[in-house]
């Protein structure tokens, strides 16, 4: 049963219909009959995913007699349906034109609610034409293989050639892809993480792990059937390098008009049906496949998959994966599970808080939590049996066994020759492999290195992309593909996301960070970050006259849609953990504070202290 309202477009007045669920109040009586039409509604684009799920919008055919300008706005609105194939968009073009446009080529996001202007009419053809442009700030932008990217605020133009088909005006010339105001894009479009194997690059480097590739998709069709196709049409342009698939080349979603490939039942069973290019698998590459196909369906799925079965064209099982046995392969393998959060205390030593509600901090064992620590900045491996730290004045990293009972002096393993603490050692940082990262910022170009299993000659690790920029700050993903670091570049801080490639061979390995690409483009300088998430960052940062703020920004520099965090200025750093369900931590005015996931504001846990941190 549904109901039909229209809103109101944000393209000059056009209007879509609007169809609404509606649940019957009366259960033993059934459903009246309800009006074929309604008053108008206006959908806001700000509405949350949650609040908007069961609202489908529908566009409006064109209507017998409208002018080129009513054609224009039409099509325009008709672009923002929740249609599978913009069915009625194509209603709008040429018959040829209609054959030719490709919908799903790229969306341009611009901010506002520009409205197409006539720029051209004439005769030049039997029937005369029109021509509209339209013009916006972009924003944003998609591409054809669902990449996000943030725009940089210049002047985006488009335009529609319009002549007569059959005595009525229709659009003869557009580009391909769509252009979407932002709210219209934060109402049918949301982030959806796809998943890919860590290419290390040297055999022996570690165990394969997943790692989350972020697209954006539509909400409302086919979500789940659409994750899944995207995930087998393969990574994104900026991770590629760095990752692989177990998807054969040329496998796609076995697609009849009875069967589109994908089906979830009661048990939470995942059956994911491919194509014949699927046919030749083993069976090692079809469970590595239904590793990736796991995550990547659960992000479109409320409850818990199960499991995910794989089948061939025919039909027939090529391999299950449960979901117990999917765990070695997921990024949580890497991030540790220990509840244990570390922060340096007011005599500068390494202490340990043992679990989210605790507010009594221990010194660790061995040197890091002893008199002589000295420390400044520290880094914990995700196996907490080592720490890494930097020694007061920023010359000195050491690295010591902090696991029960240690009395291990530790060793120094790397010295800066800078003078000035700010141009010494930035906090390190381990991947989930093990390998220690740290900044040197001495000299007019800092350096970064890394120290393979935390010992051994540091290796200096090229940034090409750098140019004038200086390191100030990192932090590494466990997955060991992707490195966040602030770099300064004259007096400006922003927050950069680099890959990690990795050649060469297990005794010489190549190690290059590659494509930094900005990811908060809104903020006009960034004073700290920590990885939040597969995907996902916990950002401290300043907007061009604003005060700062702590918000999760999505690694290809779009907003999640999470609620806001409460403020809290003046923070010196900040650290979350991959596990999205664990406390935030800050340092603020000297002391270290707490924010639970269930809590409206942050809570101070120790009076003085510096340098929070999860494992990592």
């Amino acid at each position: 049963m549904r109901a039909m309202g229209e809103r109101r477009t944000r393209w000059g007045g056009r209007q879509a219909r609007v169809w609404v669920p509606v649940v019957c109040a009366v259960l033993l009586a059934g459903c009246a009959s309800m009006p074929g039409s309604g008053e108008v509604h206006k959908v806001a684009g700000e509405q949350s995913a949650d609040s908007d799920q069961q609202v489908q919008v529908l566009g409006i055919k064109p209507q017998p007699g409208e002018y080129p300008d009513q054609i224009v706005r039409g099509f325009l609105e008709a672009t923002t349906s929740d249609e599978a194939e913009y069915a009625t968009a194509k209603e709008y073009l040429t018959t040829s034109m209609a054959q030719r446009w490709d919908p799903f080529a790229k969306i341009t996001v611009l901010s506002g609610g520009p409205s197409p202007v006539e720029e051209q009419a004439g005769t030049a053809r039997k029937e005369g034409f029109h021509t509209f442009g339209l013009s916006g700030t972009q924003v944003a932008a998609v591409d054809e293989k669902h990449a996000y990217t943030s725009g940089d605020g210049t002047t985006f133009h488009t335009s529609f050639q319009l002549v007569k088909e059959k005595n009525e005006w229709r659009i003869d010339s557009v580009d391909n892809g769509l252009v979407l105001t932002e709210s219209d894009f934060q109402r049918i479009y949301h982030s959806v993480n796809m998943y890919y194997f860590a290419n290390l690059g040297t055999p022996g480097a570690g165990a394969p792990t997943l790692v989350a590739d972020p697209v954006y998709l539509r909400r409302r069709i086919n979500s789940l059937e659409s994750a899944v196709s995207a995930m087998l049409g393969g990574p994104t342009d900026w991770l590629g390098p760095v990752v692989r698939s177990a998807a054969p080349k040329g496998v796609a979603l076995y697609n009849k008009d009875t069967d589109h490939g994908v089906s979830l039942d009661d048990s939470q069973h995942l059956r994911v049906r491919l194509n014949a290019m699927a046919d030749r698998m083993d069976a090692a590459q079809c469970q590595r496949l239904a590793a990736q196909l796991l995550p990547t369906a659960q992000s479109q799925s409320a409850t818990k998959i199960t499991s995910v079965e794989v089948q061939r064209a025919n039909g027939d099982t090529a391999c299950t994966l449960s979901d117990e046995r999917a765990k070695p392969y997921l990024p949580e393998t890497l991030s540790g599970v220990s509840p244990r959060q570390f922060f340096i205390d007011d005599h500068q030593q390494l202490v340990a808080l043992p679990d989210d509600n605790s507010s009594t901090a221990e010194t660790v064992p061995g040197v890091l939590g002893g008199s002589t620590a000295k420390l400044v900045s520290a880094a914990v491996k995700r196996d907490e049996q080592y720490a890494a730290g930097v020694r007061t004045g920023g010359r000195e990293l050491i690295v010591a066994n902090i696991s029960k009972s240690s009395v291990d002096p530790g060793r120094v393993a790397l010295t800066s020759a800078a003078h000035a603490a700010n141009d010494g050692l930035s906090a390190p940082s381990w991947d989930g492999y093990g390998n220690l990262w740290v900044a040197d910022r001495d000299g007019p170009r800092s350096r970064l290195l890394m120290l393979r299993d935390g010992a051994g000659d540091p290796y200096e690790v090229p940034v090409p992309d750098l140019g004038d920029g200086r390191i100030q700050s990192l932090r590494v993903a466990p997955d060991g593909t992707r490195i966040a670091m602030l770099v300064k570049t004259g007096g400006r801080t922003a927050l950069k996301l680099g890959r990690i490639e990795r050649g060469g061979t297990a005794q010489t390995p190549v190690i290059t960070v590659t494509a930094l690409k900005g990811v908060t483009p809104q903020l006009e300088d960034v004073t700290a970050a920590s990885w939040a998430g597969g995907s996902r960052l916990l950002v401290v940062g300043t907007e061009s006259g604003g005060l700062q703020q702590i918000q999760y920004m999505n690694t290809d520099g779009s907003l999640p849609s999470t609620p806001a965090l409460p403020g809290i200025s003046d923070a010196a750093s900040v650290a979350a953990s991959e596990d999205q369900t664990k406390p935030l931590l800050a340092a603020y005015k000297g002391g270290i504070y707490r924010l639970l996931t269930q809590d409206a504001s942050w809570k101070q846990i120790a009076a003085k202290g510096i340098g929070p941190v999860y494992p990592g």
